[in-house]
């Protein structure tokens, strides 16, 4: 008599254990496996310098974009102040290396300890404020930490910046993009491993109640006003962790780039990844990354064409419209982001022929 084969059409979980599951089979846990020794074995070793650099700002991006969605995405605190706690870091890092002589490996995570206890003070609005108002309240922090940056010319050396030194780790130089490289990723697979984790715990599960109705989480017992400050604080030490990381990597750093515009990526690096979503935040930081190389290789084929031709021609005007009209595409069309692409095509492999 012939066996009957049934094939899975969908995810039934029947135990907390299940539900709390990273991987829903086996075959994905091996997939995780082989993606890790492509990315470490084989990946630096086929890449030109150009695109390690480009990798290299993906992992770091990626850090912060990950701190970013566990405070909006997974807690529901909104911050445009992102980009300011990012600074922060890069500087703590910098002022830790050159003036204190701290080690490349102490100097990055006590930045990122220094993110957390500013982040921590612009989070303490979040007591009272909520949405827009706490929104507005998170953009004056990062005016006031622009300001910060530029005046205090004693500590951050002003609009000059600060020379980072080259990183070194237990005698070996870190000064090449391939060497940076493993750095950078062994950070991003400890801090991934980290927040995938923390979602699974009790502290996650507190951030997703305040997320889904702050009321009922404090019906419910939940300390809403510590956990939303715990909150700010895990999401301005991943940001501050890579900030030093982007002051060890660049070598050296000025106030420019920690501005308002750096914390609108941050945010649209969500949005397009997937609110709510570890893998979204990375989805969202290639994204970005690749936009702005394409926006700047673009940019620079229009100058060289406006020099040759005496007529100017860029489009870097046209960067703020560009991300926000990507935003407004992706809430409309897909508003869970490349996140829930991507679980949507992955459902359809594991899944075939039966997709329903």
């Amino acid at each position: 008599m012939r066996k009957l084969q049934f094939h899975p059409c969908g995810n039934f979980n029947v135990s907390y254990k299940e539900e709390l599951a990273i991987f829903d089979t086996d075959f994905g846990r091996l997939w995780m496996w082989i993606g890790m020794l492509l990315l470490f074995a084989v990946v630096p070793f086929i890449s030109s310098a150009y695109f390690l650099y480009i990798l290299n700002t993906i992992g770091i991006y990626a850090i912060a974009a990950v701190g970013l969605n566990l405070l909006i995405g997974f807690t529901g605190q909104i911050s445009l102040g992102h980009g300011a706690f990012f600074g922060v870091g890069a500087y703590a890092g910098a002022i830790l290396a050159t003036r204190l002589g701290f080690p490349f490996w102490l100097s990055v995570p006590l930045a990122g300890v220094v993110a957390s206890g500013v982040g921590m003070i612009f989070g303490l609005p979040s007591a009272r404020l909520k949405h827009l108002y706490l929104c507005i309240a998170t953009l004056a922090g990062q005016f006031i930490v622009d300001y910060v940056l530029v005046q205090w010319e004693s500590l951050t050396g002003g609009a000059m910046g600060i020379v980072v030194p080259s990183a070194s780790l237990f005698g070996l130089d870190l000064g090449s993009d391939r060497s940076f490289f493993y750095v950078v990723f062994i950070c991003f697979v400890l801090m991934t491993w980290i927040a995938v984790n923390l979602i699974r715990t009790r502290i996650g599960r507190a951030f997703i109640a305040i997320r889904d109705n702050d009321r009922a989480a404090e019906g419910m017992g939940i300390p809403v006003f510590p956990y939303k400050l715990l909150s700010f604080a895990v999401s301005s030490f991943y940001a501050g962790f890579a900030g030093a990381l982007y002051a060890y990597y660049m070598m050296s750093i000025t106030p420019e780039p920690f501005n308002l515009g750096l914390s609108i990526e941050y945010v649209a690096m969500i949005i397009i990844g997937g609110l709510g979503s570890i893998p979204g935040a990375v989805f969202g930081s290639v994204f970005i990354v690749s936009l702005n190389e394409v926006l700047s290789m673009i940019t620079e084929y229009l100058m060289n064409i406006g020099a040759s031709t005496g007529v100017a021609l860029t489009i870097a005007p046209l960067r703020e419209f560009i991300y926000g009209l990507a935003i407004v595409l992706f809430i409309i069309f897909e508003p869970k982001g490349l996140a829930e692409v991507w679980r949507i095509v992955r459902s359809s492999f594991r899944l075939w022929p039966f997709s329903y």
